[in-house]
């Protein structure tokens, strides 16, 4: 016989768990379920571990920055074993706690894969469930990749748990992972190589702040290879061969790994959502504006799992999961407000991100007054001997409130986060340019910025 809940929350990340929580005391019966361990990809396998790794990164640059002012950084090192055991004492708690938080919540924790096998009823590793709600938020797994020896790629989660660090590394596509991971590689010593088959690496981030950062990164010993594809890998006893074609010509490349870096697709392949009547695609399972799915009414999906115009962010699935919750609960239909979110790349320094690119705003019809700034100059900067950094602030010159900004340089991925408030509330430049700030603060510089 089926054990029957009132929802079941499929995918125990960041999103999972908070719309589990809020289900379950909210009153309704409710369970979770991950074939992996509680936390998902953000606080275990991504966003928070990365950040981690990331500081010493930060520490090897900074004190390189200030080599012959004040600091000498030729002794200074990477423990490469001693940082991942750093991550550890961090990642390997979270499952556990999470857990435990979900059930004083008193919503039931399930291990297993689940498939669904009718409209209201799903699977877990051979038990039968029923619910009359589901939620889908199961995030997304790497990109599927073909040519010959592509087996040999390690994914994201195999080069946050490396043991140690090879000598000699191939990242295979120019978005984040590729240049975040390279960044805290070629800090720790490692001789690091960027394969984008496209031209213009970063796709999402204003173009004349990624040349800033490309040249950023080969300040550093990062080769980026543009408009060049991976025809294969092959294996030499421990190193590999990795071949390229740029532009028809062919190139080989030594290297002790090769990680995938090329992109992410919708986690759902398990999920058998054909037997529940779930319509989905590429992009996920497609939805409503509310994030219900068209075609099962008994099914939301929030995050990477879903098709909205959210990006794919632990906070835009984190709020979309919170929104889908309420609707449910409330058989309310309200939709998520996406205006002002944030987003970076965190190399070193980070390219920030929030609202428009120039192109959109232009294609848009919009009268921008584009303020760009070259800030590798200023006091902050200075400060901590970073000679490259920049900002793009794009404001609609008939409302005086900004449509897009970008940024790059030490802490921008703080400050970003003003512009964006700034459009949420629609603060125009001049109430933003009428704050006080504390000085001197790399935050105290927007007003200059704007």
């Amino acid at each position: 016989m089926a054990d029957t809940f009132d929802l079941i929350v499929i995918g125990a990340g960041m999103a999972g768990i908070a719309s589990a929580k809020k289900a379950a005391a909210d009153g309704w019966r409710t369970a979770i379920v991950d074939e992996l361990p509680y936390g998902g990809t953000c606080a275990l396998r991504g966003c928070d571990p990365k950040k981690i790794l990331r500081r010493g990164a930060e520490i090897i640059d900074a004190a390189r920055l200030l080599q012959g002012k004040g600091i000498d950084a030729n002794a200074l090192s990477i423990n490469w074993a001693d940082l991942m055991k750093h991550k550890r004492d961090f990642t390997d708690p979270v499952p556990e706690n999470a857990e435990r938080d979900l059930a004083s919540s008193g919503a039931d924790t399930l291990h297993g894969t689940a498939a669904f096998t009718g409209p209201n009823s799903l699977e877990i590793d051979g038990k039968q469930f029923e619910s009359g709600h589901f939620l889908i938020a199961t995030g997304a797994r790497p990109r599927p990749l073909e040519f010959p020896g592509a087996e040999h790629l390690i994914n994201s989660t195999d080069f946050l748990n490396l043991e140690q660090l090879p000598r000699r590394i191939v990242f295979v596509g120019g978005g984040f992972i590729s240049f975040e991971f390279a960044h805290i590689a070629a800090r720790a010593g490692a001789q690091t190589t960027i394969v984008d088959r496209g031209t213009r690496p970063l796709k999402g981030f204003d173009p004349d702040l990624v040349e800033l950062l490309a040249h950023r990164s080969a300040d550093v010993g990062i080769a980026l290879r543009r408009g060049t594809t991976i025809r294969s890998i092959e294996q030499h006893g421990s190193t590999y061969r990795v071949g390229l074609d740029a532009s028809g010509e062919a190139a080989t490349i030594e290297a002790d790994l090769v990680v995938h870096g090329a992109g992410r697709i919708p986690h759902l392949s398990d999920l058998n959502l054909d037997a529940a009547g779930i319509a989905h695609g590429d992009n996920g399972v497609a939805v409503a504006g509310h994030l219900q799915s068209t075609t099962n009414p008994a099914v939301y999906a929030a995050g990477d799992a879903a098709d909205t115009p959210g990006m794919p962010l632990t906070p835009v699935a984190v709020f979309e999961a919170k929104v889908a919750i309420s609707n449910m609960l409330r058989k309310k239909t309200t939709v998520p407000e996406y205006d002002g979110v944030p987003t970076a790349a965190f190399t070193v320094p980070e390219l920030a991100r929030v609202g428009l690119l120039e192109a959109d705003a232009h294609e848009r019809g919009l009268d921008i007054d584009v303020r760009y700034t070259d800030t590798s100059g200023w006091f902050s900067n200075y400060r901590v001997g970073e000679t490259t950094a920049a900002v793009k602030i794009l404001v609609d010159r008939a409302t005086d409130r900004i449509v897009g900004a970008h940024m790059f340089g030490p802490e921008y991925g703080e400050v970003i986060n003003f512009c964006g408030l700034a459009m949420k509330l629609g603060l125009t430049t001049r109430q933003l340019k009428s704050m006080t700030a504390a000085y001197p603060t790399v935050g105290s510089d927007l007003g200059s910025m704007l």
